[in-house]
């Protein structure tokens, strides 16, 4: 061991620590604080949810742009600056959303937003999975999507007391990001970007049946947190229970490390993914079960507690099954999939609630999650076959021959 390495699981969680500013600005910030404004953007400019849904979408398009290009930027310049620039570019995104009402010009900067976020997920992620692997830990990874959880808390802290003051809210959300980039900016320094900006190759094959699951959950998990506070406020919510609910969801955010840490670094398999998936699409459904404060609550605890656990796990089997020189390409094609279906998702489930009800983008959550847990489940195998194995080192080999 290394006397940089870290000792400890806690010492190699708190190294990743700062890293979380980057999920904490890109996530929680960025995405997901949209659906605490969308009450009062939907009043003001009087959207329809297929509208709402829509800008969802653009973030979820920007994000699926974003993925595709990341892995070539960071060939380019290396994973901190990509890390650092897409942290600098939420903020700047952020602040020109409380610009104009224009619904072009507020498409475009939610796409900028996600486009952002998608750079700084990837970028960071690798950057934490190289701790984790330094420290023979999972530690580094669940707290770095924990940090999720630090921006919700955040957003649903100071957004209700704005009202129908969605601008200054916006205005807020960018100061916010602006200070997460300074503080997580040394952070992000990682002394093999040498290594990163090597060609790497993706492998999603041996990981096909993590793929499936994970674009299904994409599709459903976002609608959820999109459409809670116009579900709330279809059932006219004080603004404190709109705060409790979105703090306290947050707050699970946080403390997630805690429940998933052991389970991601020891269960094998897909067992911690399905798991994760089993469960929240149990708490979304718990919501459906009667409109009542203490129901919603417990429902965005269970929510809160495993829907940033879900990337984490997925994050580990990428870690622990494919080379290092391969992360950031199979990451960049796993947040690929994952964008693609948290665009798609909020959308189509804003057309469904507009001839229906808020209470459809719920059952869209919890059916979606549920098929993915049964996918993730039955998947069976997380290893490459013996095939697979030889398949790649042909190509390894022929690779070599045409360089």
């Amino acid at each position: 061991m290394t006397r940089t390495a870290p000792r400890t699981a806690w010492q190699a969680g708190w190294q990743a620590a700062p890293l979380a500013l980057g999920t904490a600005s890109a996530l929680g910030l960025a995405r997901f604080a949209y659906g605490l404004l969308l009450p009062a953007m939907r009043d003001d400019l009087h959207w329809t949810l297929t509208e709402a849904g829509a800008m969802s979408a653009a973030n979820g398009m920007g994000y699926l742009l974003g993925a595709l290009v990341t892995a070539v930027l960071v060939r380019r310049w290396g994973t901190a600056s990509v890390f650092r620039g897409g942290m600098a570019l939420t903020a700047v995104s952020l602040a020109a959303t409380a610009v104009s009402d224009d619904y072009p010009a507020l498409l475009a900067a939610r796409a900028a937003a996600g486009s952002a976020g998608a750079a700084v997920f990837v970028a960071g992620g690798v950057i934490a999975s190289r701790v984790a692997a330094r420290a023979a830990s999972g530690a580094p990874i669940t707290v770095y999507f924990a940090g999720t959880g630090l921006g919700i808390v955040f957003s649903g802290a100071t957004i209700p007391a704005l009202g129908e003051h969605w601008r200054l809210a916006w205005v807020g959300l960018a100061v916010a990001a602006a200070l997460a980039t300074v503080a997580s900016w040394t952070a992000a320094h990682t002394d093999r970007d040498a290594q990163a900006a090597t060609a790497g190759r993706v492998r999603v094959r041996p990981l096909w049946g993590t793929a499936v699951a994970y674009l299904l959950f994409a599709a459903g998990y976002i609608t959820y947190i999109t459409f809670l506070s116009a579900y709330l406020d279809d059932r006219h919510a004080p603004p404190a229970q709109v705060v409790l609910t979105w703090t306290a969801l947050g707050l699970a955010v946080v403390a997630a490390p805690a429940l998933w840490n052991r389970p991601t670094a020891e269960w094998p398999g897909t067992r911690t993914l399905s798991t994760l998936l089993a469960v929240l699409g149990g708490g979304a459904a718990l919501a459906l079960a009667a409109p009542a404060p203490p129901v919603i609550l417990a429902s965005a605890l269970v929510y809160g507690a495993t829907f940033m656990g879900v990337p984490a796990a997925v994050t580990a089997l990428i870690k622990g099954n494919t080379p290092p020189a391969d992360w950031t390409a199979t990451l960049a094609a796993f947040t690929t999939l994952f964008a693609a279906g948290q665009t798609v998702g909020p959308w189509i489930a804003g057309i469904v609630a507009d001839e229906t009800s808020t209470e459809a983008t719920l059952v869209w959550t919890a059916a979606l999650c549920a098929v993915a847990a049964v996918v993730a489940a039955t998947a069976g195998r997380t290893r490459p076959s013996a095939s697979d194995q030889d398949a790649d080192q042909d190509a390894d080999q022929i690779q070599a021959q045409q360089r």
